[in-house]
């Protein structure tokens, strides 16, 4: 299963590919450093959805502890970290095209920084050499709490003044009709890609997890 999604993904990328640069049209504005937008937005929005499942895991593994809850707290931390460093990464290269320069501490990009180090943190911790119940509670809470700058990251642009681009405002979308249609295809192409990862990320800890425990029982 997880092959053919990935073949999907593929596919689903390459046609993202075509229609970047031959169906959606030119920026006005911005021209073609805009074309990074579609692939910026969607890791923006599977990096916060990734961060919103190790909310959900926390949580779960507060209430009532399991390694299933461990395991996909652990994969989606760990995915997150990685689409949140490639929004940063992309949003910084064209914010050196549109803005002219690398970096500015407008209110999106600090709190999409934050949130990068926030799960950095929880990363670090998962790490530490402590008993594996206490080390998984630890990051629960450090997971229930970062998601905290989850709202802030996405309603930040509304509630203080910033430089940020809007992609929907009280008027609509301020996209033409080829533009949503190409992002929409690399929202799901990306999605599906970040399903299969997540998923075999998540079978590979649940199986580390077992292995481990086997072989303390054996001593």
């Amino acid at each position: 299963m997880i092959r053919c999604l990935i073949l999907l993904a593929t596919c689903m990328m390459g046609l993202t590919q075509y229609l970047i640069y031959n169906y959606a049209p030119l920026e006005a504005t911005l021209g073609l450093s805009q074309k990074i937008f579609y692939i910026h937005l969607p890791l923006a929005w599977w990096g916060l959805m990734s961060f919103f499942l190790v909310f959900i895991a926390s949580l779960k593994e507060i209430l009532r502890p399991t390694l299933k809850s461990a395991a996909l707290a652990q994969a989606a931390a760990e995915i997150g970290e990685l689409f949140a460093v490639l929004t940063v990464i992309s949003g910084m290269i064209w914010g050196r095209l549109a803005w002219g320069v690398w970096w500015t501490w407008d209110p999106r990009l600090t709190t999409a920084l934050i949130l990068c180090f926030i799960y950095a943190g929880y990363l670090l911790l998962s790490q530490v050499e402590l008993p594996a119940a206490k080390r998984q509670k630890i990051c629960a809470v450090c997971g229930i709490l970062g998601f905290l700058d989850v709202p802030l990251v996405f309603f930040s642009a509304r509630l203080w003044r910033s430089i940020h681009p809007a992609l929907f405002t009280s008027k609509g979308a301020a996209m033409t009709q080829e533009m949503l249609v190409t992002l929409g295809v690399s929202l799901i192409g990306l999605g599906i890609l970040w399903f299969a990862i997540m998923y075999t990320r998540y079978q590979g800890l649940i199986t580390y997890a077992q292995l481990d425990t086997l072989e303390n029982n054996q001593y």
